[in-house]
């Protein structure tokens, strides 16, 4: 059962709670079996910085100028609270290198940039995972008591594990109708940090990403989902899933393609990095 809810007065600060997540990391033993915290923070009277909302349309391909929010922008909002409870003493799982593995996002209407909102966050719980330990984070956005957004995403911390690590299985399914392809710039993660906030050192540079296993800086998960559904569209109320399949290596080129409410992105030898949906709600 949650804790008591923790009213903030404001966003927290992205960059200390990557600092102290970072700090606390090394001391971390994640484990599907262990506590985590049961706090709900909640945030209310949240009001969109229009500027930073232009940046972070541009970046991800969005129409800029339009009242409503895009799709995939309440996230964005609400990161900072997920950051908080991710990187606390309590979190068992290390923030660095920690994964965005996938996300179902409910839209019930149109949310208009420049309304008030209260954002509420928490930790649901642990599972374990074929690479690791996954943790589940639930954010809900309100305008006026009325549920207009929630999301619900699950954040993978790599270790060893008796389960089998083999590939997904649902890889080698017929690829979607291609509509697109799209080369992504070295510096694709670190456009995208700087528009969202999101600085997690696996998806800035090459020796930053190295130092989690991977041979090249990532793409954000966040990013990949926020361009394909800015080429696919989505209804004003809707359901979103997300899975973020294999890593997208900065620089690279991926097809994207869609067919029947579905898109996906490919990259070379037909390799899936996401795949998602999007249907009315």
């Amino acid at each position: 059962m949650a804790d008591a809810p923790l009213v903030l007065t404001q966003r927290p600060p992205l960059l200390p709670l990557l600092a102290r997540g970072a700090l606390l990391s090394p001391f971390k033993r994640p484990s599907a079996d262990a506590e985590f915290p049961r706090t709900r923070l909640v945030l209310p009277g949240l009001r969109v910085d229009l500027a930073r909302l232009s940046a972070y349309e541009r970046v991800c391909g969005f129409p800029t100028g339009e009242d409503a929010l895009p799709l995939t922008y309440p996230h964005v909002l609400g990161f900072p609270l997920a950051m908080r409870l991710m990187s606390g003493r309590d979190f068992p799982l290390p923030l660095l290198g920690l994964v965005h593995t996938s996300i179902t996002v409910v839209r019930h209407r149109g949310i208009p940039a420049t309304g008030s909102y209260q954002l509420t966050t928490h930790v649901e719980g642990l599972a374990p995972h074929r690479r690791g330990t996954e943790a589940t984070v639930v954010t809900e956005m309100r305008e006026g008591g009325e549920l207009v957004w929630e999301s619900s995403s699950t954040y993978l911390a790599r270790h060893r594990t008796r389960r089998p690590a083999g590939a997904h299985g649902k890889d080698a399914a017929k690829p979607l109708p291609a509509v697109a392809e799209w080369r992504l710039a070295e510096d694709a993660g670190r456009r995208y940090a700087a528009a969202s906030g999101d600085r997690n050192p696996i998806h800035l540079h090459p020796l930053t990403a190295r130092l989690f296993g991977f041979p090249r800086a990532i793409a954000h998960g966040m990013w990949t989902l926020a361009r394909c559904l800015a080429a696919h569209g989505a209804p004003e109320s809707c359901r979103v899933r997300a899975e973020f399949r294999a890593p997208v290596l900065l620089p690279g080129s991926v097809t994207y393609g869609a067919g029947d409410g579905r898109f996906e992105l490919r990259g070379r030898g037909n390799r899936l990095h996401v795949a998602g949906s999007v249907f009315p709600a």
